[in-house]
């Protein structure tokens, strides 16, 4: 199954609700007629039809953007039980704690990128004209200890990659749940028509580079003093996975 890239809309009316919702995440069916300013029996009708073509869900009256999620696994690792699950948008500010501690400790310059960006918006999904932004979560006794997200550019020429970042807190390294994290990723993007994945990082980290390597990634190019950290020029090391081999297709 293809992810649907920025719904095609029958109305105004539809249009204005699904980018009511993208925009803010999660919202309450009262919060869209005040904050709108519609008809109640309006907005019941579009959102209906929203929801029937699959672009939105009703959870107890809370609307939100309906998304091809994927399987939610629990297991247990070295006497830890682990849940692997898609992120919820009540998981925000765990998320964004984990991603900040592990773009500060390890120099993760693109997940401070999207960290900063969840941080200004403070919304978990994105399905718009622009990008689709997916984020699965490690949790442990309801806690975020890691994540991995993927983000895909509205763009026909790019539409068939998606950028990876995925982190797990330092006491939590060490039992294989970054490996279970970047799997149930690279499964979802595979399953939803994604052919590339890629990333980049400083080259320096090369314990992140061998952990790539060891899930299939290889380094497709290097570019010479591309950042600069603490005064001193660090080359980015370039990599990807691909999901489809791109001549059998």
């Amino acid at each position: 199954m293809a992810v649907q890239h920025g719904p095609k809309f029958e109305s105004e009316d539809s249009k204005r609700l699904y980018e009511y919702i993208e925009r803010n995440g999660a919202v309450e069916r009262d919060e869209i007629e005040s904050e709108l300013r519609m008809d109640p029996a309006t907005v019941d009708q579009e959102l209906t039809m929203l929801i029937q073509e699959g672009y939105l869900e009703d959870w107890n009256g809370v609307l939100q953007l309906a998304i091809e999620y994927g399987t939610e696994i629990t297991y247990e690792t070295d006497g830890i039980e682990v849940t692997i699950r898609p992120a919820r948008q009540n998981d925000l500010s765990g998320l964004v704690a984990v991603m900040r501690e592990v773009a500060e400790e390890d120099a993760y310059l693109t997940a401070e990128t999207v960290v900063d960006l969840l941080d200004d918006e403070e919304v978990v999904f994105r399905n718009n004209k622009r990008e689709l932004r997916m984020f699965f979560v490690a949790t442990v006794d309801d806690e975020v200890v890691g994540w991995v997200h993927l983000r895909s550019p509205n763009f026909e020429k790019l539409r068939h990659t998606a950028e990876l970042t995925m982190g797990v807190k330092e006491e939590y390294r060490g039992h294989g749940i970054g490996s279970r994290l970047m799997e149930h990723g690279l499964e979802w993007a595979e399953s939803n028509g994604y052919e590339k994945v890629y990333q980049s990082l400083p080259a320096t980290n090369q314990d992140a580079v061998r952990f790539l390597e060891r899930h299939r990634w290889e380094t497709e190019a290097i570019r010479k003093a591309h950042f600069k950290i603490d005064d001193e020029y660090v080359a980015e090391q370039q990599m990807a996975v691909m999901l489809r081999d791109p001549v059998l297709g």
